[in-house]
């Protein structure tokens, strides 16, 4: 399995049909806003996120894998469920931790913005230029 080639392929479809079987059953997860333990925790997270956010996207910008670490660079984009539907956009990357039979067993994720901006964005329209 070219763990890369399939983050590539789930980045791309996000959030549809994830490989969550390239994750440790405790794979540990965090970001600004969350911190848990568990993939059954982590496949929760992406349904929540399909259920409540319309235009769901997940572009992918860089993948670099350094022996059992990956990075990734992204843009995660949606449209919030307020009545006048933002277009919001978070910008950040991933440092993956493989463990030895080359699972992921640690996924933080990092934004280039603050949870203020991304709140910001909710209420104020930015350039789409």
């Amino acid at each position: 399995m070219d763990i890369v080639q399939v983050l590539r392929e789930d980045y791309e479809r996000f959030p549809v049909n994830q490989t969550y079987s390239i994750y440790a059953e405790k794979v540990f997860f965090q970001d600004p806003l969350n911190r848990f333990q568990g993939v059954e925790r982590y496949k929760q997270m992406i349904v929540f996120l399909e259920r409540w956010f319309a235009d769901l996207k997940m572009d992918l910008h860089d993948i670099q894998q350094n022996g059992n670490s990956i990075r990734t660079e992204w843009t995660l984009k949606w449209r919030s469920p307020l009545p006048w539907q933002p277009k919001i956009a978070i910008t950040g990357w991933s440092e993956l931790q493989l463990d030895a039979t080359g699972l992921i067993v640690s996924h933080v994720d990092h934004w280039h913005c603050s949870r203020w901006d991304v709140l910001r964005q909710h209420f104020w329209t930015r350039d789409e230029g």
